[in-house]
């Protein structure tokens, strides 16, 4: 008796329990479901769904499709709002209520909003449930369809000379891949035959069809062709290799303007990590002025969110930002003379930077050895890259900014103080005997050399046969501090404003000349000096520029910048200029060489000596030619050859830079 009287009391409480559950009132359903959408919590969304609704669809296939979809077009900022106005719009028609409500979202193409319905039902324990269908995540999305989003590329800017011409272009190209799915069984030869067409290895081949997202059915590109090659007959004979035409970055000019342009290559992991507004598959500046102009340049991709049947057709646009191309860049540079000044290095170790003296821009910047840019776009072997990552000569340096001592060429800035500060005078005539001269005892085994026996030397006398004791004692003349002070003025330790970064030049390691004889080898540009060319070039500017010396510029539409202000007087300009007039104009002259018939070129030469100490005559010797044109002073043309040494030392270089004029005439 005991026991019955437990277990109806127990059902009499179960009863009282059952009782007096509150459901949920619809609005309570509502705002919760609407909030769990809104936090993207889909695991609770599904839990609120009908019995009907979920006999058609699993948990895992509901949150699969928000979060995909959702993922896909990069939604954020959800909103989804209730449009009831009161508790008067959630009365039930039998056991059925529509509430309208609003979806709005920010995506990869641009802002989404939309209105549609909701229907709650009432289960048959009286709760009330979400009848839900795929319209629910667009209201244009049926069983069926899929949502899909296309990247609409930027065209990336193009880099061009003063004139005009691409140094960097955007150019269609052959590609070749293979489908693996119809490699037939003999696939191993149809990948060997490839290789030995691609001029690649085996190995590049299978690294790319092993790709974590290649399926049988893809197209897996291998090798974009060269340029030149446009004959893909003996790919295509190949089972399963199939071709596709890409627009590809293209630098026509090659070599030529490598170290100049730099090159794109697809971005990194690592760099997709570190950088934001790219995706997989972007290129991305790589080197030179491609990495320098990489925001300019690059654009802004856009992106196509549409609805697609299941033939694939697009049903409807969800959202669409169309791509703004990247800006061009056109450069001063004279693409047809950068071609022409780097042939005449034909494999030589060295740097040229040519400039308009009158206004400072940039008209070639060249660096050799090279390589060629389009090897990085178009694949590049390993064989190739071995090559050159080994090649004693480095072609991967990009040497215009580097430092260098320029040995004689810098005694134009030693005349220039001189003459200034009043110690030097173009009537002045100093007594040298012999080719070798110390100042005394206190110096040693240090001597200075030169290499033209005058015993009565002037100015004119000391440029024309580039003597180093004339130089040597007019310094010791002025002293190290005014030396010093002076020779910085013409923008030692200063950087350049330019794109490419320029090392600061330096007279000293110190900021002291702690010797007279580091005073006189300084003079003539050895003992601690070293420059970079364009700051050469740059300091050259004011003997024709008025006394004025200018800032460089590389983009077109920038105004020429007096960086030096009446640096020196113009008469020390001009005085200067007539000197370098008469190093190539006079036979004994060291640049004489140089010399064409109804043209009139200043110039001056020098030999920079690399070696560990004075007494070491294993040391290598650098050539350095700087030169103009007087009569329209077009261009100011700097050389500079490693290695001259039993080579004719700065005349090796002389002979290159007169091809160059006479190639402009």
């Amino acid at each position: 008796m005991k026991s019955c009287r437990m277990l109806i009391l127990m059902v009499l409480m179960l009863i009282l329990a059952a009782g007096c559950t509150k459901q949920e009132e619809p609005l309570e359903v509502l705002d919760d479901y609407l909030s769990n959408w809104e936090n993207r919590d889909f695991s609770s969304m599904y839990e609120q769904l009908s019995e009907e609704v979920k006999n058609k669809i699993t948990k895992e296939a509901f949150m699969e499709r928000y979060e995909n979809i959702y993922d896909g077009i990069e939604a954020m900022d959800l909103k989804v709002t209730s449009q009831a106005d009161s508790e008067e719009h959630l009365e039930p028609e039998g056991d059925l209520i529509t509430v309208p409500y609003n979806v709005e979202m920010n995506t990869t193409a641009g802002p989404i909003e939309y209105k549609h319905q909701l229907t709650l039902e009432k289960g048959d324990e009286g709760a009330w449930l979400v009848k839900w269908n795929t319209s629910q995540i667009f209201p244009q999305l049926s069983t069926g369809d899929k949502v899909k989003v296309n990247t609409l590329k930027a065209e990336r800017g193009e880099l061009q000379d003063k004139n005009g011409t691409g140094l960097a272009v955007n150019k269609e190209a052959n590609v070749i891949g293979v489908i693996p799915g119809m490699l037939e069984e003999e696939g191993s030869q149809t990948e060997e035959k490839l290789a030995k067409l691609l001029n690649i290895s085996v190995e590049e081949i299978d690294q790319a069809l092993n790709a974590s997202w290649v399926t049988p059915e893809v197209f897996v590109p291998i090798k974009t062709l060269a340029m030149e090659e446009d004959d893909i007959e003996a790919y295509l004979e190949l089972p399963g290799v199939s071709s596709r035409v890409e627009t590809v970055r293209t630098y026509p000019r090659g070599a030529s303007t490598a170290h100049l342009t730099g090159y794109v290559r697809e971005i990194s992991a690592e760099q997709l990590e570190e950088l934001e507004g790219y995706a997989a598959g972007d290129v991305i500046g790589n080197t030179g002025l491609e990495k320098i102009f990489e925001e300019k340049l690059r654009g802004e991709n856009g992106a196509h969110i549409y609805i697609s049947n299941a033939d694939g057709d697009v049903k409807e646009t969800l959202a669409k930002t169309e791509p703004v191309d990247g800006e061009d860049v056109q450069l001063t540079i004279d693409a047809t003379l950068q071609q022409e000044i780097y042939k005449q290095f034909d494999g030589d170790a060295g740097t040229s930077v040519a400039l308009d003296p009158k206004s400072g821009k940039v008209l070639s910047l060249v660096s050799s050895p090279s390589y060629n840019p389009n090897a990085f776009v178009r694949g590049l072997s390993d064989e190739q890259w071995k090559k050159w990552s080994e090649d004693p000569d480095e072609p991967f340096l990009i040497r215009f900014t580097s430092l260098y001592a320029p040995g004689s060429v810098f005694k134009t800035i030693t005349a220039s103080i001189g003459l200034e500060t009043g110690i030097t005078n173009s009537e002045k005539v100093r007594q040298i005997d012999g080719l070798h001269w110390t100042k005394d005892d206190s110096w040693g085994d240090y001597y200075v050399t030169r290499v033209h026996d005058k015993a009565d030397v002037n100015l004119r006398d000391a440029f024309v046969h580039s003597d180093n004791i004339y130089f040597a004692q007019e310094a010791l003349e002025m002293g190290k501090e005014p030396f010093l002070e002076e020779a910085e003025a013409f923008g030692f330790g200063e950087e350049i404003p330019f794109p490419f970064t320029i090392p600061a030049s330096n007279l000293t390691n110190n900021g002291e000349i702690d010797s007279e004889a580091q005073l006189a080898d300084t003079a003539y540009g050895q003992g601690q000096v070293m420059m970079s060319p364009l700051h050469l070039a740059l300091t050259y500017t004011p003997y024709l520029n008025g006394g004025n010396m200018l800032y460089p510029s590389l983009v077109e539409e920038k105004e020429p910048e007096i960086w030096k202000k009446n640096l020196i007087s113009k008469e020390t300009a001009n005085l200067v200029k007539e000197n370098l007039i008469q190093v190539v104009e006079s036979p004994e002259g060291t640049a004489h060489t140089i010399y064409i018939p109804d043209t009139v070129i200043g110039g001056k030469s020098g030999t920079a000596e690399i070696k560990e100490s004075k007494a070491d005559d294993n040391g290598n010797e650098n050539g350095w030619f700087v030169s103009f044109e007087e009569d329209d002073s077009e261009i100011l043309l700097v050389m500079m050859v490693e290695d001259v040494k039993d080579r004719g030392g700065s005349g090796y270089v002389i002979s290159k830079a007169k091809r160059v004029f006479e190639y402009m005439k």
